[in-house]
């Protein structure tokens, strides 16, 4: 009897060591998916060629507003849309935070709502214009998510300052406090996450990827 006790202890304390070790694994993978090591939401673009310090920057906001392994088909809460010819107008219950309660359509990489893709896809969109007189739509592919943001970034009469030449002079911190209005997880937000706080050491790692 006693040594069948012993055997059941035995056995106890080593599931108890799996146990924790699979614990461990588990929780360490998680970790990396906010870590500035880990590679979602900071996959190189769609988008080829462009100013490597805006690409960088891009890449930068869509670590903390997309942090996810695809964020081209991202939705707002972690489900995913598979039709890309238009942004999907799905508004998404939000479950924390100052807008908790309210619905967003918040959509792609960059987490466009829809009236905000809409607004700047009529300035900046390359292609894909489809509809009839006033009612229009503009295709949501990788490339145009991409190109659309890119072109509104280099706007200085959107921002008010030359986004690019204060990434050049290395005043980071400026142009997420420019962004934050409308990125609001960028550290200067109503809705900053774990990503927030490490995202100058992200945007100089994906920098000197960018330029080499």
């Amino acid at each position: 009897m006693l040594r069948s006790f012993r055997s059941w202890r035995r056995g106890w304390f080593w599931g108890l060591i799996v146990l924790v070790a699979i614990a461990i694994v588990t929780f360490s993978g998680q970790g990396d998916r906010f870590s500035p090591q880990g590679q979602n939401g900071t996959q190189p673009l769609v988008m080829s060629g462009g100013d490597p310090y805006i690409r960088a920057l891009m890449r930068t906001i869509s670590a903390s507003e997309a942090n996810d392994p695809q964020p081209y088909t991202l939705l707002y809460g972690g489900d995913r849309f598979s039709d890309l010819s238009r942004h999907p107008q799905r508004c998404v219950t939000i479950v924390a935070g100052p807008n908790r309660g309210n619905c967003t359509t918040a959509a792609g990489r960059y987490q466009f709502i829809n009236t905000t893709w809409y607004e700047q896809a009529a300035r900046y969109h390359p292609e894909g214009k489809t509809g009839f007189l006033w009612w229009k739509t503009y295709s949501f592919e990788p490339q145009y998510q991409d190109r659309v943001v890119y072109l509104w970034l280099r706007d200085p009469t959107v921002w008010g300052a030359d986004i690019p030449q204060l990434l050049r002079d290395g005043d980071l911190e400026t142009v997420l406090r420019l962004l934050s209005e409308t990125w609001t997880s960028l550290g200067y937000g109503i809705e900053t996450n774990v990503m927030s706080s490490q995202l100058p050491q992200i945007y100089r790692r994906l920098l000197q990827e960018e330029l080499m």
